[in-house]
């Protein structure tokens, strides 16, 4: 029975804005039930007696006089074995469950628990019985999906003697550990809860020092994204925001990935759905869903509960990065989520700052991406995770001066520019290389002259000049034609190009060009520049351009990038090719190897 003297009354309805009356004993983000159909919500605002809630359900034929029932906890998610391969909406219930009880569409006050209660879970202890443990410690492990092992940890806030150490299949309710301290024990069990809103606890961050390996060429050699970092990809409609996300999740060096879809077009979500299921996980050969976490909220489920998908999704990421993974967020896109704050703002009747956006999306923004990041988890083990969170911007038009587009730039690292003309030449990953940029390239030099050697370094700055020197040459022939060009001008527009079209453009559908190793990524530029410098000593020899330009070898650089991962040496002919036919039409010694 629900205790009469906690029941609030609806005395206004806003859209997904309600206004309640005798909520006295009702908190900041406290969860309720408004109406008797228990419809979700949380307290945003509270006045004196009254409380202002963002109902994340649809409020039509609400009206004043219903019941309000506070519950006195904080919106919060369930995090334990079951996570892997969900499906949730935006506020952690079960799109499958839900779909067996209500059909095709949510019915209004559905409620499910996230995790399934009467699953049971092999528990394989890990810690002595009679130890000292404290918050983040693992007691044991389970086998969660043939990917990923879920290490059950001591929750935050819990400490003392080790027990009691269960061993063998159980549910997530059921205890699996008991604690004593001062005379008292705690049970534990295989799920905690946690408050969406608050970030979860961890030793110390570190500084990033690795880079996320995507296998996106135009990523991984211009605006590499750390460990641990941020990330965002503003973009116009139909410029490739979505399909570059997904190509992160299939193939970024990321243990768990958590996607996000928050206000976006269900035909995109569906899409997720049915890709990763037959998707191959690279390093396991596993459905690449036996790593994933979805959350759907599309453009048609009720605008208040973007805003809690986003906390919900980077609370899951949190707690798969406390088991010390490396943990990749998807968010796609924060401007859905921007818009939901702009509308709740707006019926609380707030002062709107830029473009009627609430003045603190500024700081709700950072507050999000602060929680991706490199740390040192709870523990005694020393155990290291990373959280990187990329999110999708989709400003109207294209437009990046918007206030979505630019709070957002104040506080990422790596911005990857989508460019519409771009995506219309069917130049894809549309990322623009003129206006794109990253801060942690200084941050992975020592990096890089390990794994791959320092010419990765050289190579990258020398691309990346060319790139820039193309733009200002068309700006000439623009003005004056192509005549007023010398030879090695246009050599220089011709590299450029080659970097484009070879090197930058990469076909996300084609099954060897959709990924590019690191080693795969030097040897192939390495191609195009040593074909420069030998381009350009020859020109100093006398040769003629459209003899150069003609040779057969730029067509096998061309055709570099579908060459597989374990026949790399094959591009050594490649490099004996480009040597011997430009060393053919000037008939001297080529010289030393570029790099």
């Amino acid at each position: 029975m629900t205790n009469t003297a906690n029941v609030g009354r609806v005395v206004k309805v806003s859209g997904p804005l309600v206004v309640a009356e005798n909520m006295s004993e009702a908190k900041m983000y406290d969860v309720v039930r408004v109406s008797e159909q228990r419809l979700i919500g949380e307290v945003i605002e509270v006045r004196g007696d009254n409380a202002s809630i963002q109902v994340y359900e649809e409020t039509g034929g609400l009206g004043p006089g219903e019941p309000v029932y506070v519950t006195g906890m904080p919106l919060s998610v369930e995090l334990g074995p079951g996570l892997i391969e969900s499906i949730y909406d935006g506020i952690q219930r079960p799109l499958d469950e839900i779909y067996r009880r209500t059909g095709d569409r949510i019915a209004r006050g559905v409620d499910a628990y996230a995790l399934n209660r009467t699953k049971k879970w092999y528990f394989q202890p890990a810690a002595e019985l009679g130890s000292e443990v404290g918050p983040g410690d693992i007691l044991g492990t389970v086998q969660e999906t043939t990917i990923v092992v879920h290490k059950i940890m001591v929750p935050p806030g819990i400490s003392g003697k080790l027990v009691f150490l269960h061993e063998g299949e159980a549910t997530v309710e059921d205890t699996i550990a008991k604690i004593e301290k001062d005379g008292r024990v705690t049970e534990v069990q295989m799920m905690q809860k946690w408050p969406v809103r608050t970030p979860r606890p961890y030793k110390e961050k570190l500084s990033p020092d690795e880079p996320l390996i995507t296998g996106q060429r135009v990523i991984d050699m211009f605006f590499p994204v750390a460990k641990g970092g941020t990330a965002s990809i503003p973009g116009p409609f139909g410029s490739g925001k979505t399909v570059t996300q997904h190509q992160l999740a299939k193939w970024a060096d990321a243990e768990i990935v958590v996607y996000v879809g928050c206000g976006e077009r269900g035909n995109e979500m569906t899409d997720v759905l049915n890709e990763f299921p037959q998707l191959k996980d690279p390093k396991s050969g596993e459905p690449l869903m036996k790593r994933t976490v979805l959350i759907a909220n599309t453009s048609d489920m009720p605008v208040a509960a973007r805003e809690a998908s986003i906390y919900t999704g980077i609370t899951i990421a949190e707690y798969f990065r406390d088991m010390g993974y490396s943990v990749a967020l998807m968010a796609d896109s924060t401007s859905r989520w921007a818009e939901a704050l702009r509308e709740i703002s707006g019926r609380l009747e707030e002062m709107p700052g830029e473009e009627g956006y609430p003045a603190y999306l500024g700081s709700r923004l950072a507050e999000f991406y602060e929680r991706a990041g490199k740390v040192i988890c709870l523990g005694g083990d020393g155990r290291r995770g990373a959280l990187t969170a990329v999110g999708a911007v989709s400003p109207p038009g294209g437009d990046t001066s918007e206030p979505v587009s630019q709070n957002t730039l104040r506080i990422v690292k790596v911005f990857w520019g989508l460019d519409a003309s771009l995506a219309y030449r069917r130049h894809f990953p549309a990322i623009n290389w003129l206006q794109s940029y990253s801060l942690y390239i200084d941050d992975f030099t020592d990096y890089y002259r390990e794994k791959i050697g320092s010419a990765w370094v050289e190579l990258r700055a020398e691309a990346m000049r060319i790139l820039q020197e193309e733009a200002e040459l068309e700006e000439i022939v623009r003005l004056v034609g192509m005549d007023a060009l010398s030879d090695n001008e246009r050599l220089t527009l011709e590299t450029a190009r080659s970097i484009r079209e070879d090197f930058l453009h990469q076909n996300s559908f084609h099954e060897v060009d959709t990924y590019a190793s690191l080693e795969k990524q030097f040897r192939m530029i390495n191609l195009i520049m040593l074909f420069h410098h030998e381009a350009q000593r020859a020109l100093k020899r006398g040769a003629r351009l459209q003899d150069i330009l003609n040779l057969e070898v730029r067509e096998q650089i061309a055709r570099a990038r579908y060459i597989a991962e374990d026949d790399l040496a094959s591009m050594d002919k490649i490099e004996t090719a480009i040597r011997e036919e430009i060393t053919g039409l000037t008939g001297e010694d080529s010289g030393a190897q570029y790099a």
